[in-house]
């Protein structure tokens, strides 16, 4: 038999299934057409509303705006404002419908009976997930600090809901505890206007206070506690954000202390993805009221906001590094007065914003009186630069005599707290000669000791230079300008053989350390917190190096990093001293001599307002290719830029070398930016954000080259 006759025999039976299996095709080709997945072609729109005005995921600034789309009948339940969408985006008009485009995420934001738009809408394709992640607070929020920084709304609302965890969301949050009781005022009886502003609280009212917090290691994060508590007692929610999250532990066991599991919840990154979107849920929710988290927590969706605060304003850890890089002490602001809630500003120190607040009258300030004050303050005693002691000991640890015999003392009763600005162990070296910086011979990066009888290391490019003569007086002999926190270990355990020394700083940050009699080398803001009453003693070394820095904030966050060490330390009546080693006719260190931060900031915002600079005045850093900077600037002043613009520069940035870090917004490597700084007076922020906006979203249409990076409120001016 051949193949080809095999073949065309049908097995018993095989006919009769052929036949089924045509007909049920034919059956299936007769039915409707149904629409297919994520496309929903001729799909029945809803009823009611059949259209959705949607946020989608782009954050360039010409396509900040909401698109209308359709509203299948079969979304018509899930399709509800707030909830996560898929759309087809960049779609074209063929036939009479809508095809093609990319699948993006996006937002509804609203549902609405009829268009502006004149041609066929698009359908959605797809609900993410049913849950309102969006709501309409959360939305006015959104775009009020968008329009504030010049930003997009789409790149705010991305720093403001987080990333949807499917399984998450299927998982119930657990039901709302009962009010807890009013807590006593505890320290706040510190403060002359401490219990009126607690009692504000509570009969839910808005006060509005910049808080100049009492020196001690646990005393601010137990009274910013009892604030949230007070508000949670009246049946209102409260909100606190924290510079790091060590600082945010602190006062999340405070308040759990206060009124238990399940009140609050600690929104940090520390957590990971899913627990910290289960936190966000159970807030959006409304089954918790309260939050402490650091940045990313100002936008919590907290219901009936009754405070808002923040802690250490002046840390650059409040300053978002995505953009439109809102700050958030100005997002808090913007909250406590869309939401008629309380504003709480606290730091140890006072920031020249923080002045501002209470010059202008938005904030009252909260402050104990003087007696309080030099009742628990360490005593403050200044030193010399290049004093070194007599004694050898003295000299090997490039201590003055002053230092090291306070921290001498200090250890018969304690720990010993060593602030040292630098990480590292001799990141900057100079010829012993003529001071000339050391520098590597093949790209010119910084020389630096990574330890004691290891060859010198480049800090850019890595190569090793064993054998170093100065280029200009071919001195070989070098010595260090600046001295990292490591080689200050080593020079203090040498000093102190018998007392153990500790670092913290880096990638290795010691949340506390017992109260023993120790050697702690911190760099500044990763000083541990002492068990006990406080450290002994603390050395604030090297204080020109906070000092010296070319930028308009040196003396501000240089008071602010002494502040938040010296205040870890004793009182004077227990012997708690404090040495800093700098000039001691600065102004920021007769500061902390007085212990006044208040009138520090008060002087330097006088002296910003005869300069013109901030906070007195708005700014705008426009940073990118030196013809980019010119076209955008061109095109905001013919977008409208306020009356009384200033155009600072634009002044050429340094060149990135490969390999260096870089910051948001430096240059690539190799390239040659510069950087224009765009001043109006203030009270004109608005219309500067919107001509800064209105210039980027036509350079972006018109695809005019490279766009500029902009940021409204920069950090650093220089």
């Amino acid at each position: 038999m051949s193949r080809d006759d095999a073949e065309s025999e049908e097995p018993q039976g095989q006919p009769e299934q052929l036949a089924l299996i045509r007909e049920t095709v034919r059956e299936h080709k007769a039915r409707r057409p149904r629409a297919k997945p994520r496309t929903w072609r001729g799909a029945e729109l809803a009823a009611r509303l059949p259209v959705a005005r949607v946020l989608v995921d782009k954050g360039l600034a010409h396509l900040d705006r909401f698109f209308d789309y359709a509203v299948p009948a079969a979304m018509d339940e899930e399709a509800q404002p707030g909830v996560r969408v898929r759309v087809r985006f960049g779609a074209g008009e063929r036939e009479g419908r809508r095809e093609g485009g990319g699948l993006i995420n996006g937002f509804i934001v609203e549902r609405r009976a009829d268009t502006d738009f004149t041609g066929r809408l698009a359908p959605l394709a797809q609900v993410l997930s049913p849950e309102p992640v969006l709501g309409p607070e959360l939305l006015q929020l959104c775009r009020a600090v968008a329009d504030r920084y010049a930003g997009s709304l789409a790149d705010v609302v991305q720093l403001a809901v987080p990333p949807r965890r499917a399984r998450v969301e299927k998982q119930p949050s657990p039901r709302r505890p009962p009010r807890p009781q009013p807590p006593a005022p505890g320290g706040w009886t510190r403060y002359p206007q401490g219990p009126a502003f607690l009692e504000a609280l509570a009969g839910k009212g808005a006060p509005r206070a910049v808080w100049t917090a009492l020196p001690g290691p646990h005393g601010w994060a137990d009274e910013l506690a009892r604030a949230m508590a007070t508000t949670l007692a009246a049946g209102r929610g409260a909100l606190a954000v924290l510079p790091d999250g060590k600082s945010a532990a602190r006062v999340d066991a405070a308040l759990t202390a206060l009124v238990g599991e399940g009140q609050h919840v600690l929104l940090t990154a520390d957590a990971g993805p899913e627990p910290r979107y289960r936190r966000w849920l159970a807030v959006s929710r409304g089954a918790v009221r309260a939050v402490v988290g650091t940045r990313a927590a100002m936008f919590a969706p907290v219901r009936r906001l009754g405070l808002a605060a923040i802690w250490e304003d002046g840390d650059s850890g409040h300053s978002e590094e995505r953009a439109p890089q809102p700050h958030a002490r100005e997002v808090l602001i913007q909250r406590a007065v869309t939401e008629q809630a309380a504003f709480l500003l606290g730091a140890h120190g006072c920031t020249v914003e923080a002045a501002q607040l209470v010059e202008s009258g938005f904030a009252r300030p909260l402050a104990a009186d003087r007696e309080t004050v030099r009742a628990v303050m360490p005593r403050v005693r200044t030193a010399a630069e290049g004093d070194e002691g007599r004694d050898p000991a003295a000299r090997s640890a490039r201590l003055p005599s002053m230092a090291w015999h306070t921290a001498r003392d200090a250890l018969e009763r304690g720990p010993v707290l060593v602030q040292v600005p630098r990480r590292g162990y001799v990141p900057r070296l100079v010829c012993e000669r003529c001071r000339e910086p050391a520098r590597c011979a093949h790209c010119a990066g910084p020389l630096q000791a990574t330890g004691e009888g290891t060859a010198l290391r480049c800090a850019w490019c890595a190569r090793e230079t064993p054998e170093w003569r100065c280029p200009m007086c071919a001195g070989t002999r070098l010595r260090g300008s600046v001295i990292g926190a490591r080689r200050t270990a080593e020079e203090l355990g040498r000093a102190f053989p018998s007392v153990p020394v500790r670092t913290s700083g880096g990638e290795h940050i010691l949340e506390s350390v017992p109260g023993r009699p120790a050697l702690v080398v911190a760099t500044p803001g990763a000083e541990p917190v002492p068990e006990g009453d406080g450290y002994a003693a603390a050395l604030l070394l090297d204080g020109w190096a906070l000092l010296g820095r070319p930028d308009l904030r040196a003396g501000e966050e240089a008071l602010r990093r002494w502040m938040g060490a010296a205040s870890l330390v004793r009182p004077q009546g227990e012997g708690g001293t404090v040495v800093l080693v700098a000039e001691e006719g600065m102004r920021p260190v007769q500061a902390l001599v007085r212990w006044d931060p208040a009138g520090h900031a008060l002087r330097e915002l006088a002296d910003r307002a005869e300069l013109g600079f901030p906070p007195v005045s708005r700014m705008a850093a426009v940073t990118g290719p030196p013809d980019a900077v010119e076209a955008l600037l061109t095109s905001a002043q013919e977008a409208g830029l306020p009356e009384g613009a200033q155009v600072l520069g634009p002044v050429p940035l340094p060149v990135v070398e490969p390999g260096r870090p870089r910051r948001p917004g430096d240059p690539p490597p190799g390239e040659q930016w510069e950087r224009a700084l765009v001043r109006v007076p203030r009270g004109s922020g608005a219309p500067l954000a919107a001509a800064l906006k209105t210039a980027l979203a036509g350079r972006l249409a018109r695809r005019e080259g490279p766009v500029p990076h902009v940021r409204v409120d920069p950090l650093d001016i220089g």
